[in-house]
């Protein structure tokens, strides 16, 4: 009876310990996408983007970094166009961001089908008695840590209707209520949440991180990211140090960099609302700031 009690003890932790460290969260960036759908609105890109945003947001799951603070790295580092993010600037201002995953991508459809006539008809309004509603959507997943596309897939909804009349100018990817009620508003919906799923399992793929920000002298450090991560007071993490990058001679492509163990640390106390934390040294002495938080 006791053997049992223990193993059912042992279970129990385990099952809370896993849990716990499977809610952090990891952090993500949202560049604008292109569109290349033909319909004719040229906001078509930033509308979808932001939808995405607004899901993972939603979804409780990341932390999706501000879109500001990422066009204004590359105006700093003089990149082309937010719009035109590449896998391989999408990896640099994706480490200066500091997100483990870095998402490009474009609209390639987007607009209704007449059945009674046939052939695309984008969306300049005039009422259609039966039609069919498609948007679809390329994305790009990039680990920012290596350069790597992990994913690149397309994502698509579709949604028909009949004796519904909707105009181009009524369109507004702002008004949650009345565009999601539309039909190819439900069209592109499913095409962002199909984006939130396969970025929901690649981003399992990637290991979870923080960062030193600073050492104090009375033996503590202050890391990132705080509650805002999910890291709670009382967790241990450790702590590395990245060395030289390595790149493939052949492809010129990042491999990533060995990294070394230099400490330990446990958290004390929630900061800067959430956004930071402060935590204990209990083993290392060397502990400089940008070095990486991983978890135990």
């Amino acid at each position: 009876m006791k053997t049992r009690m223990i193993l059912i003890i042992g279970l129990f932790l385990s099952f809370v310990t896993t849990d716990t460290v499977a809610q952090l969260k990891k952090r993500i960036a949202v560049a604008r996408f292109q569109d290349r759908s033909g319909s004719g609105w040229n906001h078509i890109g930033d509308g979808v983007s932001d939808m995405l945003v607004t899901a993972l947001v939603k979804s409780g799951k990341f932390i999706v970094l501000e879109r500001d603070e990422m066009e204004k790295i590359i105006q700093e580092q003089q990149f082309s166009n937010s719009s035109m993010v590449t896998p391989e600037t999408a990896a640099k201002v994706g480490k200066l961001m500091g997100v483990e995953l870095f998402v490009i991508g474009s609209v390639s459809e987007f607009g209704t089908k007449q059945s009674n006539v046939g052939g695309n008809v984008p969306l300049f309004g005039g009422s259609i008695s039966t039609k069919k509603a498609r948007a679809a959507v390329d994305i790009r997943l990039v680990s920012v840590n290596t350069g790597e596309i992990l994913a690149a897939e397309k994502t698509e909804g579709e949604e028909s209707s009949t004796g519904v009349s909707v105009r181009y100018e009524a369109i507004d990817f702002g008004n949650s209520t009345s565009w999601d009620d539309t039909d190819i508003g439900k069209a592109t919906r499913q095409a962002v949440d199909g984006c939130v799923e396969l970025i929901t399992e690649n981003m399992a793929k990637i290991p979870w991180s923080g960062k030193v920000l600073r050492v104090n002298p009375d033996g503590t450090i202050l890391m990132k990211p705080g509650s805002e991560g999910n890291v709670k007071t009382g967790m241990e993490f450790t702590i590395y140090r990245e060395g030289e990058e390595i790149k493939d001679p052949d492809t010129g492509l990042s491999l990533g960099s060995e990294e070394t163990k230099i400490g330990r640390v446990k958290v004390t106390e929630d900061m800067l609302k959430g956004k930071a934390a402060r935590a204990k040294v209990l083993e290392g002495k060397d502990i400089k700031v940008g070095d990486t938080i991983r978890e135990e």
